[in-house]
């Protein structure tokens, strides 16, 4: 994904020595299964390719996407790794995929029939996994079709039927219904597996934990676990984190700007966009070139969000405009180049992401996919 403005001073750090860390954080709760990393969603915001550079770099066993357009970009810049398409994707698309040497996947009878008679036609081996539903209602072959699929995929001469997989849907659930359903889940896989093996059908590949399955629910005949949001350094629910006390997660990017302008506020002025808040007092304002079209909520402003320049805190002074953030630094010495903190750490005081998503009412996935092209990643160490 090509970034855009790469000439104003506002930019995202992605660190290698994070995402290493929680892979291996990862790596060592996953008791010996391979470790598929999804970095759908444009690596969850951090950057597609950047991120599977570092994981491929890093001993990732394999990688998952969303869509056909993720995989193929990742294919085009030369990373080499298993990609597993993690939805199944129209018929007509599936030359594409294949010809990129992507895995895809069946999720429905349909989609088995289309899958044997393209990869008939080609004459050539394509690697799938089939998707059952356990539960999510999303998407996936019923557990009642389950069989019929594998035996579609299986005995067709032009096909690897490499794996089998389901999703949970509440594994970051801490009550004890979500407990229970995500059991539930995991008995109804254990039976598809049971009843594909008893047809003789047997995938190398099984495989059902995301990052809260993983961290929450240990066991499972599986081999292969899925993790997205902990790669990124950040838990599904609060809860995870107290059951691995040990496993501390690094969040691997922080957002980063410079003050492009300084001015005087008066009291009883109202900085920005609707003129929501007076100044109680007169203040030393400042402009940061980052706003809701970079991936800043406008929320955050009403929700009593802050930034860090010199190691210290200070709120918006105004509504968060399309390109820009004002922020009330009262009377300190703050000028123009300075460094502004959105996200990440700066001194002892540190910004997360759970902040933002805390600050929003929404969840730390939708703020980290929200981040913009046009804010230039980068990789630090």
């Amino acid at each position: 994904m090509p970034a855009e403005g790469v000439h104003r001073p506002a930019w995202a750090e992605i660190s290698v020595s994070a995402l290493t860390h929680n892979l291996g954080v990862l790596r060592s709760r996953a008791a010996g299964a391979e470790v598929c990393g999804v970095v759908k969603a444009n690596g969850y915001g951090h950057g597609e390719i950047l991120v599977a550079r570092a994981l491929v770099e890093a001993g990732v066993d394999r990688l998952a996407v969303a869509i056909l357009d993720e995989g193929l970009e990742l294919r085009g810049a030369g990373v080499a790794c298993p990609i597993l398409l993690l939805a199944e994707i129209p018929a007509d698309t599936l030359d594409a995929a294949l010809d990129g040497d992507l895995t895809v996947t069946v999720g429905s009878l349909e989609g088995a029939r289309a899958l044997v008679e393209v990869a008939t036609r080609r004459g050539r081996v394509a690697t799938c996994h089939l998707k059952v539903d356990t539960g999510m209602l999303r998407q996936g072959v019923p557990v009642t079709d389950a069989l019929e699929a594998a035996r579609l995929l299986d005995e067709c001469p032009f096909i690897d039927f490499e794996g089998l997989f389901t999703h949970f849907s509440v594994a970051d659930g801490e009550e004890a219904e979500h407990r229970a359903f995500t059991s539930l889940q995991r008995d109804r896989f254990a039976a598809v597996r049971a009843d594909l093996a008893r047809a003789g059908y047997r995938p190398r590949l099984l495989h059902d934990s995301n990052s809260a399955g993983l961290l929450g629910h240990p066991g499972g005949e599986t081999n292969v676990v899925r993790p997205g949001l902990a790669l990124y350094g950040y838990l599904p629910a609060p809860w995870l984190g107290s059951a691995h006390p040990n496993d501390t997660l690094r969040p691997a990017m922080s957002l980063r700007a410079r003050v492009v302008a300084r001015r005087r506020g008066r009291a009883g002025e109202r900085p920005s966009y609707g003129r929501w808040r007076e100044l109680g007092e007169d203040a030393t304002l400042v402009t940061v070139p980052f706003g809701y079209a970079d991936g800043y909520p406008r929320r955050l402003f009403g929700a009593g969000a802050d930034v860090l320049i010199r190691g210290r805190r200070y709120p918006l002074a105004g509504m968060v405009t399309m390109d820009q953030l004002i922020v009330n630094c009262g009377d300190d010495d703050v000028g123009i180049g300075d460094e502004v903190v959105l996200l990440g750490r700066q001194g002892d005081q540190e910004i997360t992401a759970d902040d933002w998503a805390r600050w929003a009412d929404t969840v730390s996935w939708e703020i980290l996919c929200g981040v913009s092209a046009r804010v230039p990643r980068t990789l630090v160490p």
